[in-house]
């Protein structure tokens, strides 16, 4: 399973690419930080948002931060993106008003 997601704002160009081989390894590009991670859950900070992986005997097998990439290892049953907690504030309704 691949999947690659392009984005342009304000003429800077984010490219993230999602590789799940047999649920087993995931190669992971565009990794600004790993926010937290234990054998059942890993929270990493992307360019296009937070992005948890969920699943068991999960470990981080490469994490390079100046490349950007993470590989995680272990049986990943659950992939999800959520907005940064900034991005969050702005769209929302009261942040909409007060802006």
């Amino acid at each position: 399973m691949i999947i690659e997601d392009k984005r342009n704002s304000n003429n800077s160009s984010l490219m993230q690419n999602l590789v799940l081989e047999n649920r087993e390894k995931l190669s992971i590009s565009g990794v600004n930080d790993v926010l937290s991670f234990d054998d059942q859950i890993v929270i990493l900070e992307t360019g296009l948002g937070l992005l948890t992986v969920k699943g068991e005997n999960l470990r981080i097998n490469k994490l390079s931060l100046d490349s950007e990439e993470v590989i995680v290892e272990g049986e990943i049953n659950n992939l999800s993106y959520s907005e940064k907690e900034a991005e969050r504030k702005n769209n929302s309704f009261l942040g909409k008003i007060f802006k």
